[in-house]
């Protein structure tokens, strides 16, 4: 009985550690998809506010806005491309890596643009908007660069798999009509090489021609395999 008690205790000991650690997983993975929800929906509220800031603010808090907005929908969509790029091709983990290293930048300059929109003296925002244009300038070219360039080699690969496949089909039909590609046999060979004589020519001629059309018509007449032939009705 002891042992029973210690056997059954272990087991539910077992079983009470899965359910824990299954139910840490459970909660881990929730939580993950909150902070990415909650993610998401600080973004789209401040791209919604920087939008609505650049039509209605004009001047230089327009121009602050405009360049934040562009920032971040050219980082946004080149992460993109390339973590989705990545997982299908290995060699854009080189332009993953040094897409990191560019947000590094894109972030510095991201928060230099967010105080900018509160600094109050606007000489000031104006002195400092061209060397802000160029900064911006500079990583959303550079972050187009790589998103263009994945898309160039995605794209690339998908029309030589499609050259190389339609190749390929092109052969098998060539295969399944293989009667096309066959010489016809010369019409000596097929009478036998010799010519027959005058007398027998006739005869010869009338027999294997009669004997062609009855062969032809007899094939015509049994049908095609998956046909059943008919039976005699005075067959019982």
């Amino acid at each position: 009985m002891v042992a029973a008690a210690a056997i059954i205790a272990v087991i539910c000991a077992i079983l009470f550690a899965f359910a824990v650690i299954g139910t840490v997983k459970a909660v881990r993975a929730v939580k993950r998809g909150v902070d990415r929800t909650v993610a998401e929906a600080r973004r789209t509220v401040e791209d919604t506010r920087l939008k609505a800031k650049q039509h209605t603010q004009p001047g230089a808090a327009g121009e602050v806005a405009q360049l934040r907005l562009s920032l971040r929908t050219s980082m946004r969509a080149t992460q993109e491309a390339l973590r989705t790029g990545v997982v299908e091709d290995a060699s854009l983990s080189e332009s993953l890596a040094l897409f990191e290293r560019l947000s590094t930048h894109g972030r510095e300059l991201d928060e230099d643009l967010r105080r900018l929109e509160d600094e109050p003296d606007k000489a000031r925002v104006a002195a400092c908007l061209p060397s802000l244009r160029e900064r911006t300038q500079n990583i959303t070219q550079s972050a187009d660069s790589l998103r263009w360039a994945a898309q160039d080699r995605a794209r690339q690969f998908a029309d030589d798999d499609l050259a190389t496949l339609s190749e390929q089909i092109r052969m098998e039909s060539g295969a399944l009509r293989h009667w096309d590609t066959e010489p016809a046999e010369p019409a000596e060979k097929a009478a036998g090489g010799a010519a027959p004589g005058p007398g027998s020519a006739t005869g010869t001629g009338a027999g294997t021609g009669r004997a062609a059309i009855d062969g032809r018509n007899a094939w015509r007449q049994a049908g095609y395999s998956w046909q059943k032939t008919r039976r005699p009705e005075s067959t019982p």
